[in-house]
């Protein structure tokens, strides 16, 4: 394993929860080079109050971590509600059919292979890690068993975090900014994608944090207008 994962390929991250959103993607980057994957992303989820984060290697693997929560479907959810690892070694068919819009919609995006790994203490479900492939193909016995590592690496810096009160930090600010993307999406009428492109124009143009703009959205102190566009 690489301990010295380019520290480059982590993205910006928002100040709130700053510090365990890190940590979470530096264990991220260096399993993305332990297990020669495209990407790995760790999804927080809670039992019964929805709260939802995702955190990646990269922009482009958060994003189809996201996706996950957008649509309701895809292998970090079944890892976390079965309790149990989801490997998906080839994104035939039969998956299409077990997630009919999360598979297309990530077949579309060159990932080929998925594998979903439990963030669990005890009784205690945090959500999970996911491993992106963009070629088929199953993890050997040693990969499964450094994934497991990883999983563990999040588990530790989530229970760090909640001690520091770092995650609680972290998941307001993405709760607040999925609410203020859904939000602009139905002002505007247009996409998810295209809301969050116009969230972030608006708070560039405004010299503004997103963070401040999407808790304005949500408030209802700033609305999107179509007519303006």
């Amino acid at each position: 394993m690489d301990e010295g994962a380019d520290d480059s390929r982590i993205p910006e991250v928002p100040a709130a929860g700053a510090g365990v959103l890190r940590r979470l993607q530096k264990v991220c980057a260096d399993a993305t080079v332990a297990l020669s994957a495209t990407g790995v992303g760790v999804s927080v989820m809670s039992v019964g109050d929805g709260h939802r984060m995702a955190v990646a290697s990269d922009p482009a693997t958060e994003r189809i971590e996201e996706l996950q929560f957008t649509l309701g479907e895809g292998p970090c959810i079944d890892a976390f509600a079965a309790r149990r690892p989801v490997l998906i070694p080839d994104l035939d068919e039969t998956v299409m059919r077990r997630w009919p819009v999360y598979g297309p919609a990530v077949h579309d995006k060159g990932i080929r292979a998925v594998f979903a790994f439990p963030l669990q203490v005890g009784a205690v479900r945090l959500g999970a890690l996911d491993v992106l492939r963009t070629q088929s193909g199953r993890l050997s016995r040693d990969q499964i068993g450094w994934a497991v590592t990883f999983a563990d690496r999040a588990v530790t810096t989530l229970l760090d975090g909640k001690d520091d009160g770092d995650l609680d930090d972290a998941i307001e600010h993405h709760a607040h900014l999925y609410q203020a993307q859904g939000m602009v999406m139905v002002q505007l009428g247009v996409s998810l994608a295209e809301a969050m492109a116009r969230l972030r124009a608006y708070a560039y143009a405004e010299d503004r944090p997103l963070s401040e703009v999407a808790t304005d959205v949500v408030t209802r102190r700033l609305r999107f207008d179509p007519s303006q566009s």
